[in-house]
């Protein structure tokens, strides 16, 4: 048998890679043609608890950060974690030509764009209600919710029961899968951890749309991943927060420094010592003229009159924690005052 000329191997080389690149080029000409329609017309044909919504999307493009602004190509208000399973999975099988990204979204304090999907879908976290959240007492209390509760509502229910969470942010209007997605920092950190700390499972959906349970026993990796991951490693769905005896009164004290450097020392100092506070936290604020002459801790933080004065201070906000009630305290003090 003759083995062919090197030219005309050459020619059929050749010819193979202009086929292939010109069906690469055809396929690629096919996707660039589909119009956002074409993309999100099964969406509209889908039976969901929740809904999608096409127009008037705007308001999922910005977060607290402000400096990216990315539309949506659909928001999703899912009302079940079906809602959620059901778009991720069939998102996952349309594959990356689509050029769909999907985003968790809780309250919108992002910074840095994370909670945008440009030309994606925002899955709007807040309107998950599925389950009602449901306190466990006994010797280790804890509280099951949704990974779109708000944290101001997590604290209410459990003060039903005389408990309250072991570590939340300063702001409690955020929604919990937000913050355990972020780490969730506050004036209780130093003693028990950022809120990502205190979670003893979750329940995620994954970019494949799979639904896990996990722990620090039970699917480890997912678990320690979606801890602090910014959404990159699944959809917090459900948590399961720590708990601990709720106070019955707080002592709170703010301390005002025109010297950062003294600031900082006290801080390390307050935080490091063996008998502290249970809440430490500093944060900087604009001076004003006469601030530190006539100062009070019930100022106002955003009074219009600080921001025609000139430099910053700093302050220390600590706080006390008491288990018994004033009339508990007084009556322990009588009792005492007795026997002397």
């Amino acid at each position: 048998m003759k083995t062919p000329p090197v030219h005309y191997l050459h020619k059929r080389v050749l010819r193979l890679f202009m086929l292939l690149f010109l069906s690469s080029f055809t396929a690629n000409i096919n996707l660039s043609m589909k119009t956002d329609s074409d993309i999100t017309s099964p969406f509209n044909m889908w039976s969901l608890d929740g809904h999608f919504e096409f127009k008037d999307t705007q308001h999922a493009s910005r977060d607290f950060g402000n400096r990216f602004q990315f539309p949506p190509r659909a928001i999703l208000r899912p009302e079940s974690i079906s809602d959620i399973v059901m778009t991720l999975k069939h998102v996952y099988e349309m594959g990356p030509s689509s050029n769909l990204t999907v985003a968790a979204r809780g309250h919108g304090h992002s910074l840095q764009g994370q909670a945008q999907a440009p030309g994606g879908i925002v899955v709007e976290m807040e309107s998950l209600k599925d389950q009602e959240m449901q306190v466990h007492v006994g010797e280790s209390p804890c509280i099951d919710v949704s990974g779109g509760e708000l944290w101001i509502n997590v604290l209410h229910e459990s003060l039903k029961h005389g408990l309250a969470p072991k570590s939340w942010t300063d702001y409690l209007y955020l929604t919990v899968g937000g913050t355990l997605s972020n780490a969730g920092v506050s004036g209780q950190a130093f003693r028990h951890g950022p809120q990502i700390n205190n979670v003893r499972n979750l329940e995620i959906v994954t970019g494949r749309g799979e639904v896990f349970n996990c722990s620090s026993e039970e699917n480890a990796d997912l678990f320690y991943g979606a801890l602090g991951g910014l959404g990159q490693f699944g959809i917090i769905t459900r948590a399961r927060i720590d708990l601990q005896k709720a106070p019955k009164m707080v002592k709170w004290i703010r301390v005002l420094y025109s010297d950062f450097s003294t600031f900082t020392e006290d801080q390390e100092m307050l935080i490091s010592a063996e008998e502290t506070f249970d809440y430490i936290e500093g944060f900087v604020i604009i001076n004003r003229t006469g601030l530190l002459n006539n100062w009070r801790s019930s100022f106002d933080p955003e009074d219009p009159l600080q921001a025609r004065s000139e430099g910053t201070l700093v302050t220390t906000e600590i706080h006390i924690f008491y288990v018994v009630s004033i009339r508990s305290l007084i009556c322990g003090v009588l009792r005492q005052s007795t026997r002397l």
